[in-house]
């Protein structure tokens, strides 16, 4: 008689994708398995809709898999002036209310309401769960203890579609923090602090990225999502805590009376003691002053005090990482300094969802926002990507609490300065850089806990630490790694012959396609806005035979849309070759079957230089420049299988509702 194997450790996310893993051939999984995925939500918002709705279109419009666990908000395009007056707007938002009344799903939320993720996370998500979502910011829903991570739409479709996807399992890191807060720094503070002291699209890149230590335990779950939501910024698949007696506190808060949540325990997951992290990092929180982020980095962070002084032209609180504690504490921060001036259109506030807005309201605290000079703007992204009608202007110096500051983020030629909204609002009394503990020494606390105390729990928050529910496979299945080995190699054949058109770290999806043109969906109209404000000439030197692009460390990073992909391929490029790529784009260039390598050597980026002649060879994975030959790394077959399919949607024409056991099988 041949024994069970023996389960190993695994990590918080690794338990979570192993209780969602249809067929596994053992009881737990590993770092590199290859898994179909059962998928518990899919959300999106109606910018990435836009390119959804081709997709979907493609696939012949099929039925959805389950039409009350698709989230769809419109959110991105649409403050009032923006939707009254842009037809690009109207259009996106239309396409998202056909969609909705179309399909019967019954969480469509219209514009204005809310903020994608915000309503999801504090109506919805659940610890354990698995989500999809077609915005990066998706890790967000990892605040309460849940694996969420951000694709790209097609990716979303064919989930929303099949109830289930694929995920090759990512390594683990731990960032285990200590100290202690004081009031008024928190999340936002937190995050940039790890941003900084870490770097961006690193030790992150494309893994699972698990906080931890005793400061969690002194967090909130605003402050959790804060962090888990700029994962992204970090460079990481998802960002989760494990849920504690804060979660349950909070989902007891959520509970109606006859909901289950009311009356029953709330079951978590812990990750193992031994769980194989590739890496942990102690984090120091003690003595942590404010944070702020410089131009044009997340993780270009400095002290508060370093930068006091910096005069501004503009403050900007809102976007979806600015949750309802901090938008409360902003205005407690601003009625502390006194600050009184007419409204201008420098100060804008903007809250996440229809509930928050009633809640400060009730609370008085839109009066204190106002009577400082800010405009307040109903729901939605408004200045965070410079897509709707709010923007700073070229040379304007904005501080944010929103989560990136790339180039042209915030407007054609801004910079954006980044931090929480409580040195946001500090910054307010003299249109300066401000440090705000002086005015969060003189906030009322018991006033700030008692304005955010509308969801009190019913109950005594109570946790029941459970093991992952685990699937396997009838006896006898082979395990993942050998039935891929034997996989046929489907890699697209063919040489390309170019001239190499050269990029350095870090190219995010927003110098790619800017978030002005997102709306576009034809090939040749997204092909000739590719890199059109910080690389103009692009699109005519891919005319000119220079159709391979070379880059380096975390191509394609920033924002999950798809259409940076489009773009490349609209304007006619061949082939990417670069060090590393950003988890979600990378899933892109496999879904539009746009080839790309990955070469470590670094002799091949001395001589791969900008004009120079460049040979890749898809079918033997190796690429040839100034008389010198090197391997690209082998792709795992599942990718290989999809990109010789031609991508996501022919491998489903071609396999039906069983692609996802045929190609990891």
């Amino acid at each position: 008689m041949v024994s069970a194997p023996t389960p190993r450790p695994m990590t918080l996310t690794q338990k979570i994708l192993a209780s969602h893993a249809r067929n596994l051939p053992r009881p737990w999984v590993q770092a590199g398995d290859v898994l179909q995925i059962s998928v518990d939500w899919t959300i999106a918002s109606e910018l990435a809709w836009n390119g959804m709705e081709r997709t979907y279109s493609m696939l012949g419009r099929p039925k959805l898999h389950d039409k009350d666990r698709f989230f769809l908000a419109v959110d991105h395009t649409v403050d009032p002036v923006t939707l009254a007056n842009d037809k690009r707007a109207q259009k996106l938002v239309q396409l998202s209310r056909t969609f909705a009344k179309e399909s019967g799903i019954r969480h469509f939320y219209d514009a204005n309401q809310t903020i994608l993720h915000t309503r999801f996370y504090r109506d919805l998500v659940r610890p354990g769960d698995l989500v999809l979502g077609a915005d990066s910011h998706t890790s967000s829903h990892g605040g309460l203890g849940a694996v969420s991570i951000g694709l790209g739409g097609a990716d979303i479709v064919v989930a929303m579609v099949l109830g289930s996807s694929w995920i090759q399992v990512p390594e683990a890191i731990a960032i285990e923090y200590a100290g202690t807060l004081p009031f008024g720094i928190a999340g936002k503070d937190v995050i940039l602090r790890t941003l900084g002291l870490l770097g961006r699209n690193t030790v992150a890149m494309e893994r699972s990225v698990e906080y931890r230590g005793e400061v969690v335990r002194q967090l909130s779950t605003d402050s959790r999502f804060a962090i888990a939501n700029m994962t992204a910024e970090f460079g990481g698949l998802n960002g989760i805590f494990e849920a504690d007696e804060v979660t349950a506190a909070w989902l007891a808060g959520r509970a109606h009376e006859d909901d289950p949540l009311a009356v029953k325990p709330m079951r978590a997951l812990r990750a193992d003691d031994d769980a194989p992290y590739a890496r942990k990092f102690q984090v120091d929180l003690a003595q942590l002053e404010p944070q702020v982020a410089v131009p044009f980095s997340p993780d270009n962070v400095k002290g508060v005090t370093e930068l006091a002084g910096t005069e501004l032209q503009g403050l900007f609180i809102g976007a979806c990482t600015t949750t309802e504690e901090e938008l409360v504490l902003g205005a407690l921060v601003l009625d502390a300094a006194g600050v009184s001036r007419p409204a201008n259109d420098k100060q804008i506030v903007v809250p996440g969802d229809l509930g928050i807005q009633e809640n400060l309201r009730r609370a008085g605290l839109w009066t204190v926002y106002e009577r400082a000079g800010f405009r307040v703007d109903p729901p939605g992204c408004s200045m965070c990507l410079a897509v709707a009608s709010r923007k700073a202007g070229r040379g304007e110096k904005w501080l944010s609490s929103q989560n990136r500051n790339f180039e042209n983020r915030m407007g054609d030629g801004s910079l954006a300065h980044l931090g929480s909204a409580a040195t946001v609002a500090a910054s307010a009394q003299a249109m300066k850089i401000t440090d705000p503990r002086s005015l969060l020494a003189r906030v009322d606390q018991e006033k700030f806990r008692r304005i955010l105390g509308e969801r009190r729990p019913r109950r005594a928050p109570e946790v029941r630490v459970v093991g992952p529910e685990i699937h396997l496979a009838p006896a006898g299945a082979t395990p993942i790694s050998a039935k891929e080995a034997r996989a046929a190699d489907r890699r697209q054949a063919g040489t390309i012959r170019s001239r190499v058109q050269r990029f350095g770290d870090n190219v995010d999806t927003d110098a790619i396609i800017p978030g002005q043109f997102c709306h576009l969906t034809a090939l040749p109209e997204l092909g000739a806005k590719a890199f059109h404000f910080v690389r103009p000439d692009f699109v005519q030197k891919v005319r000119e035979g220079a159709q391979v692009v070379v880059a380096g460390e975390g191509w394609g990073s920033g924002s999950s849309r798809e259409q940076a992909v489009l773009a490349l391929k609209g304007a006619g490029i061949q082939a990417i070759v670069a060090k590393s790529y950003a988890f979600i784009h990378k899933r892109n260039l496999v879904n539009e079957a746009l080839p790309f390598l990955v070469v470590q050597d670094a002799r091949f980026y001395e001589l791969a230089k900008e004009g120079e002649e460049i040979e890749v060879d898809l079918a033997a994975g190796i690429v040839r420049v100034a008389g010198q030959e090197f391997a690209a790394e082998e792709p795992s077959r599942i990718i290989q299988a999809l990109v010789g399919e031609g991508g996501i949607v022919p491998a489903i024409q071609h396999h039906g509702t069983t692609v996802f056991e045929t190609l990891t099988g």
